[in-house]
């Protein structure tokens, strides 16, 4: 089973975080943020990766600490889970319609940390989620999970759709990336031998 169990105390955030990439997409999500509940809810039906969070954030604040620390959680999370990666995809893409926004998201969990985040997001706010905490949440996400991730808004106007695009492609991108190919025989798909 390509599990992990994360907990992560500092004096801003008390998270516990638990996955299984081998779900069906089973979520239960309490960040104290109800639009970031949401956004990863999205993200684990699409990715199909069952997903417990729970957070005690410093919300009195703002978001800021919640989602950053639940971006490293979930990424020190896929990473444990991937263990040494051997026999999977590697690379995920898609480009992804949210209404009028269209997304593109690219991914190879190769073990470099990347984020290219080419997306301008049109209003400050979505109820009281800063929008600008959808690239730190991401940056924090392939920091710690020591993955690519390309992220590009190539349409869109209304910010909930563009997010909510955001959200799903990445997930529906590492559903691919994340499967097993029986082709590879669990080989390690690098020349290196190791990623």
């Amino acid at each position: 089973m390509r599990t992990a169990e994360i907990k992560r105390t500092t004096n801003e955030t008390d998270i516990y975080l638990s996955l299984n990439l081998d779900g069906t997409g089973v979520y239960s999500v309490d960040t104290g943020c109800g639009f970031l509940d949401h956004m990863l809810e999205l993200f684990s039906k699409h990715s199909r990766i069952d997903l417990t969070v729970t957070c005690k954030g410093d919300t009195k604040v703002d978001f800021h600490h919640t989602a950053e620390d639940i971006g490293i959680a979930l990424g020190d999370a896929l990473k444990t889970a991937l263990g040494n990666k051997a026999g999977i995809m590697r690379y995920g893409d898609i480009v992804l319609p949210m209404d009028e926004a269209l997304i593109l998201a690219a991914v190879d969990l190769g073990g470099r940390a990347y984020l290219g985040f080419d997306a301008d997001i049109p209003c400050p706010s979505v109820g009281n989620f800063d929008t600008e905490l959808v690239e730190e949440f991401f940056a924090a996400f392939t920091r710690v999970g020591e993955f690519n991730l390309h992220i590009k808004k190539l349409a869109g106007k209304n910010t909930h759709h563009i997010i909510e695009g955001i959200y799903k492609a990445v997930a529906r991108a590492i559903l691919a990336a994340k499967q097993v190919d029986p082709a590879l025989g669990g080989a390690i798909p690098s020349t290196k031998g190791s990623l």
